[in-house]
């Protein structure tokens, strides 16, 4: 199956558990891969055949601060969910979820969630 693939898409919001989470915000890291059939725009060379990577960043920026939630996890689904509601030509939707600011006493890049999801 062919890809789009949005890597490193920055965002700051205001997920977490802790109050200050909430509060404060962070930086958030989302790699986005919408798999679905790249046939047709590969021949017509048109954007309007394909799913256009910059209307999906601006749903997912959108969606992603649009409400502060407890869970990466949730907030994750809720991306996934947007995409496949918003794009029908998407049939499987790949999100990884990166906080690299998590407030943990540790040294590490980012703790993260994977989560797939497909109509």
């Amino acid at each position: 199956m062919d890809k789009i693939i949005i890597n490193n898409l920055k965002i700051y919001a205001y997920h977490g558990v802790n109050p200050e989470e909430k509060i404060q915000g962070q930086n958030f890291i989302l790699d986005i891969i919408c798999k679905l059939d790249l046939k047709k725009p590969c021949q017509t060379d048109n954007v309007d055949d394909t799913v256009s990577y910059a209307q999906v960043i601006k749903l997912v920026k959108r969606v992603f601060v649009a409400e502060k939630y407890d869970l990466i996890e949730k907030a994750a689904q809720v991306v996934a969910d947007s995409i496949l509601d918003a794009f029908e030509q998407i049939e499987k939707v790949e999100i990884t979820l990166k906080k690299p600011e998590a407030p943990i006493k540790a040294d590490f890049s980012y703790v993260a969630v994977e989560i797939k999801r497909e109509r």
